[in-house]
């Protein structure tokens, strides 16, 4: 049954200070992991990921897996996008990919043999739907070859899906049970302006064949900041998005970052929205989505109460990786595909980003891994304070001395005191047993975060990294 967001009342779950954002925004890390993926070192690689899986089978662990699977093929080019992506529009290129992408699931397949039951699986890019309906099918059961896959009432199997590659037909015929779709804004102009050119009805038809065919989840991305936005077109789409009723929506800050990203060259700083044009548009966003219902995850990400994001946040069960925020806190994670990174074992590591680096390292039969990173004791300690404050919004003192051998007013002396500056802004309250984020401060989570980043007080945050807001 799906339940509007209209017939909801969700309390207040975070508070806009716009005085407060303008004081304290700056660059920083989103922590989708912790040390942030830019500590990564080529000094890490294949052997090293062998010997973390190694460790997991000497542990004898029966952890489920989280699987993701990386598509990095796209028609067209968004000029906003910041995700390793190939344009093209020679379909023979995704036939090669795929029989490499197959190779390599049979490698991490083996390397799991015993331990491979998945519960969680993303498809991601790119544009993963750009793949003809064949193709998919194939993929799949590939992926069903060499990994067991909980019951479809356990697992969740999502795609990220852009609604000009897909029927609704095609949406009943994958096997999954969870779907995103990239909106980003429904104005015609804004559209134009970033090429992107996406009928309203396309996204609107998707979503309801998703929901004929029961999907647990219906997910809507949006991004403001874009070229020719305003308060105005703001209201118009979250007005439609509110009557779509997703069950989850991610609202990102666009980030303008053009000497990282060579398609935001296309735009023009004086095209788009002033600094206080997008606070009123975030500001307008948090109170239309809050009061249609929905819960502030957190960073990004807003929630219906019934869905199972803000039922783990509730509960404590929520989980911060590279997709975002999951409800798998116990999984270690496997991805495949060209830049894809995985988290497994206290290590993290990542393939190569080009198909020509992915093509020769499969061919010479080893995973195509180019960098990573070992966790040391510290790492591992900052991480789960880190994981805590932005998916709990509050830090048990006690659980964390209880957990490591340390007495946490010492050990983090320097942060404590770094976080008093913090709460005299009202972002934080501290006492002897816990750390919480007030209201005002769940927006400015990642500041606080900041705090506990070792490596951010021996290189300070840089513009390779989005504002905080």
């Amino acid at each position: 049954m799906v339940v509007s967001a209209m017939t909801m009342v969700a309390e207040p779950s975070v508070e806009f200070d716009a005085q407060l954002i303008r004081k304290l925004s700056q660059s920083g890390p989103r922590y989708t992991s912790y040390p942030t993926a830019d500590r990564f070192s080529d000094t890490f690689g294949y052997r090293d990921y062998l010997q973390a899986v190694a460790g997991l089978r000497t542990r004898g662990s029966r952890n489920p897996l989280s699987l993701y699977v990386h598509i990095p093929f796209c028609e067209n080019i968004c000029y906003y996008c910041a995700c390793n992506k190939i344009v093209t529009r020679n379909r023979d290129k995704a036939g090669i990919y795929l029989s490499y992408l197959k190779h390599e699931i049979e490698m991490q397949g083996k390397l799991f043999d015993g331990m491979n039951q998945i519960e969680q699986l993303h498809l991601g890019g790119g544009t993963p739907t750009y793949i003809s309906d064949a193709q998919m099918a194939d993929l799949m059961a590939h992926l069903q070859r060499w990994f067991r896959f909980a019951a479809d009432e356990v697992g969740e199997y999502s795609i990220e899906v852009d609604p000009r590659t897909v029927s609704a037909e095609r949406v009943a015929s994958e096997g999954f049970n969870r779907l995103s779709l990239g909106v980003q804004d429904f104005d015609p102009l804004v559209q134009r302006a970033v090429n992107r050119v996406q009928p309203e009805h396309l996204t609107l038809d998707i979503i309801k064949a998703a929901r004929a065919q029961r999907y647990r989840s219906v997910s809507i991305d949006l991004i403001y900041g874009l070229p020719g936005q305003n308060v105005i077109s703001m209201a118009q789409t979250l007005g439609k998005v509110i009557q779509a009723a997703p069950d989850r929506i991610s609202l990102y800050n666009y980030a303008h970052l053009p000497h990282l990203f060579k398609p935001q060259r296309r735009i023009l700083d004086a095209q788009l929205p002033g600094a206080e044009a997008k606070l009123d548009m975030l500001s307008l966003a948090i109170r239309r989505l809050t009061d249609a219902g929905y819960v502030y995850i957190g960073m990004d990400h807003f929630a219906l109460p019934t869905d199972d994001l803000a039922i783990a946040q509730q509960q404590g069960r929520l989980h911060r990786n590279f997709q975002g925020y999951s409800t798998h806190a116990e999984s270690d994670m496997v991805s495949c595909g060209v830049s894809a990174i995985s988290a497994v074992a206290s290590t993290y590591s990542q393939n190569v980003k080009t198909l020509e680096d992915y093509y020769d390292a499969i061919d010479r039969n080893e995973l195509p891994i180019v960098r990573g990173l070992r966790m040391n004791m510290d790492d591992v300690l900052r991480r789960l304070i880190i994981q805590r404050l932005m998916c709990n919004f509050e830090l048990s003192i006690a659980s964390i001395e209880t957990a490591y051998p340390i007495t946490f007013a010492s050990y983090f002396a320097a942060e404590l005191d770094g976080l008093r500056g913090l709460e005299q802004d009202g972002l934080v309250m501290i006492d002897d047993e816990w750390i919480t984020v007030t209201m005002k401060g769940r927006l400015l989570v990642r500041n606080i975060c900041m705090v506990f980043d070792r490596y951010l007080q021996s290189r300070p945050a840089e513009q390779r990294y989005s504002r905080t807001i």
